[in-house]
């Protein structure tokens, strides 16, 4: 199962990066759900205020496996996007194309169409879509807003990077190490797992879409009428939140190094090498190196998990970070 792109020769020269205030939006309001592992982002979520914050009906649309509205969070309209004109478009939806998506959405979750507030989201789009779009303004204004500068700061560096390996090396050099679930070869883009899904691009060009909140999947928009998108994970985002080194942080940085001890604070959960490379801004030969030596020394532990080894900490490596 996977999602393909086949470029043109037109489509290649017509790759784009932007970033998207509503994307964020939205993968912020997925991480308030307990089925969601939040990741990097967890000391992020314990400072939130929700209180007085209902966002259900946003919450019964994002399926952790499935389908999630794509008028939700279209493709950015431009490199340096606004929320507040993501909002306006989100608010001209076609009313057509909102039924559609509102039920293959909610298709993805059992009972959840014939539930109160399925019930209600399947109702007429003309007092759906305005429930939905006020919905949004107030996850955007208590969830993200604050702390943009932040998150934006890591998705434009990330754009600047990206940019610069593409002006180095061309698509071949982008795409072979943009994300590990993403393959490039004979003018295809394969993204592995979820979907079986393709689309001919036909001089359409993609816009690739580095991400803060989606931290842990590639996602793609595939379907007509929107733009082909890929949103990727941004590089860097174990540094996101980093507060400033405690004293007992800084001794752990003192005896192992701050590389290796930012790498084993990330290992809370399972990671592989290429993953954890990316999270942190790393080549992947540095991050093999440093996890040997925290292997050897009993800090963490490499189990296979299909093609790849996945690291977590051993109950050595929890007492040195706790």
């Amino acid at each position: 199962m996977a999602v393909t792109f086949r470029f043109s020769p037109d489509d290649l020269l017509r790759c784009r990066f932007a970033v998207s205030p509503m994307f964020e939006t939205v993968s912020a309001v997925r991480l308030l759900s307990s089925r969601e592992d939040p990741g990097p982002h967890r000391r992020w979520l314990a400072t939130v205020d929700k209180q007085g914050l209902d966002l259900r009906p946003l919450l019964l649309l994002l399926p952790r496996r499935g389908y999630t509205p794509d008028f939700l969070s279209p493709p950015p309209i431009g490199p340096q996007a606004r929320f507040a004109d993501e909002l306006q478009a989100v608010a001209a939806t076609d009313h057509q194309q909102i039924r559609r998506e509102l039920r293959r959405s909610l298709a993805d979750t059992p009972g959840a169409a014939e539930s109160p507030t399925g019930r209600l989201l399947l109702g007429d789009p003309a007092r759906v879509l305005p429930m939905l779009v006020e919905l949004v303004r107030q996850a955007w204004e208590v969830l993200v807003e604050p702390v943009w500068p932040q998150v934006r700061g890591l998705l434009d560096a990330d754009v600047s990077f990206q940019t610069r390996r593409l002006a180095e090396g061309g698509l071949d050099r982008l795409f072979a190490e943009l994300h590990p679930r993403l393959r490039w070869g004979n003018g295809v883009l394969t993204r592995e797992y979820g979907d079986d899904d393709h689309r001919d691009l036909q001089g359409e060009g993609l816009i690739l879409v580095p991400s803060a909140f989606k931290w842990d999947q590639v996602v793609a928009i595939v379907d007509p009428p929107w733009q082909p998108t890929v949103i990727y994970p941004a590089r860097g985002l174990g540094g996101l939140w980093q507060p400033l080194a405690t004293d007992r942080q800084a001794a752990l940085g003192r005896l192992v190094g701050k590389t290796r001890a930012a790498l084993l604070a990330d290992l809370g959960a399972p990671a592989s090498t290429t993953v954890l490379a990316h999270r942190h801004a790393l080549a992947a030969g540095t991050v093999s190196e440093h996890l040997a030596v925290l292997r050897d020394a009993g800090f963490v532990t490499g189990e296979r998990h299909r093609h790849e080894i996945r690291y977590r900490r051993t109950p050595l490596g929890d007492a040195a970070v706790g």
